[in-house]
């Protein structure tokens, strides 16, 4: 696994920082943000492409694709894999990004307003396209199997998760690169969140903004980051000696049909979504030790959240402990998925369930187990993660300790 993290770049500064409840939230250092509603975000400090790649390399790539390939790079040597000429075709890529590099497009396109045509870099026919991060990917590491990216809302992590699960059990590789990354935190971008209404306004307390499930939420926190998880066939990975975390049971995905920017109320679909995934996987609803959740602060999707996990979970989901990355970490968007997934995976590793800061205000509507405040030790073996994304589309993956195979 590699980590690109607003609260920490590498696996074990991550799981540091989500482990002692450390909310990476700030004042906007990107651009000037004085004069917007929302004047806060979760960036990702200190980070150096140049530590994960040539410089002629990064110039050709935007930040989001920057941040898949310092990932891969990180997941790579964390695999104790090395990808040659013989395999590459064995091996595959899937990336995810929402908004690839429209901030660079933002920028670039202001310089052509105001200094015309031959000042735009010559760059942006290649950089802001979604495919950019699959393709530098490729292309940095020579991969030459199974290649897609995954365009969409907040849960593509997940289904780029979803679908090198799919290309491994379907034969179409051995191993797949599967993650999602993200750079959202511009002008333009920020501020069209911002007019609907999608973020926190929190502006005097940053590190309290992003509170999912509490009563006073007022919306996301936008972040930037990414994250990739090597996959692997079983069999394959045991014949190399690979470090194994743990085990892609299942992968299910719903779409609401309802609203653009909204969940269905009624959140049937995402109930089913989960249902599917129970199913997949041969599992009974009790055999769910955790839940990662979506959790995004906003008022609607935490109370449609809670609402699917008592309606799939019974009596039995108030005891199952729940928590949200996102009150640390943000929300990057198209990277959000697979950077749960990863704190999902190291969940089970040290048995210990990250919190949910944040947590001051309970919400009638919200009343489950979720973590709060301060996380805990725990006996961890099976792990849904929940993504919900615009557009409707609901996307679960669940996970194993391999042991228990």
């Amino acid at each position: 696994m590699g980590v690109v993290a607003p609260n920490g770049i590498g696996i074990d500064p991550f799981w540091d920082s989500l482990v002692q409840g450390r909310s990476a939230v700030r004042r906007i250092t990107h651009f000037d943000a004085s004069s917007y509603s929302c004047q806060i975000a979760a960036e990702v400090p200190d980070f150096d492409p140049l530590d994960y790649m040539s410089s002629k390399s990064a110039r050709r790539m935007d930040r989001f694709a920057q941040f898949a390939v310092a990932c891969t790079r990180m997941a790579l040597d964390d695999a104790k894999l090395q990808i040659s000429e013989k395999d590459s075709d064995r091996v595959g890529v899937v990336m995810g990004s929402a908004l690839g590099g429209f901030p660079e497009a933002e920028v670039q396109y202001s310089i052509f307003l105001e200094k015309g045509l031959k000042r735009v870099d010559p760059l942006l026919a290649t950089k802001p396209f979604v495919g950019g991060s699959t393709s530098q990917v490729s292309i940095e590491f020579g991969i030459k199997g199974e290649c897609n990216t995954i365009g969409g809302g907040c849960g593509i992590g997940t289904d780029s998760i979803g679908y090198g699960f799919y290309a491994i059990k379907n034969n179409l590789a051995e191993i797949m690169i599967s993650g999602g990354s993200e750079a959202p935190i511009a002008p333009l971008t920020l501020g069209a969140f911002s007019n609907i209404g999608a973020l926190s306004n929190r502006n005097g307390n940053p590190q309290q903004a992003s509170r999912p499930f509490d009563k006073e939420r007022d919306g996301f926190v936008m972040a930037e980051g990414g994250g990739v998880l090597i996959l692997e066939d079983l069999q394959h990975a045991l014949e190399r000696g690979a470090p194994i975390y743990a085990e892609v049971l299942s992968y299910a995905s719903t779409n609401d049909a309802y609203k653009i920017a909204q969940p269905s109320p009624t959140g049937e679909q995402a109930r089913k979504a989960i249902e599917f995934a129970l199913r997949n996987a041969n599992l009974e609803p009790s055999d769910i030790d955790y839940i990662n959740a979506h959790g995004s602060s906003t008022p609607l999707n935490d109370q449609v959240e809670t609402k699917v996990i008592k309606e799939v979970f019974g009596e039995y989901a108030y005891r199952i402990p729940i928590s949200s990355n996102k009150s640390m970490i943000g929300h990057p968007i198209g990277g959000a998925g697979t950077i749960e997934l990863i704190a999902s995976v190291l969940t089970i590793k040290n048995q210990f369930i990250p919190p949910t800061i944040n947590y001051e205000f309970p919400d009638p509507e919200c009343d489950l187990d979720y973590v709060p405040n301060i996380g805990r030790r725990a006996l961890i073996n099976t792990v849904l993660k929940n993504s919900f994304s615009f557009g409707g589309k609901n996307s679960m993956v669940i996970i194993r300790k391999l042991s228990d195979i």
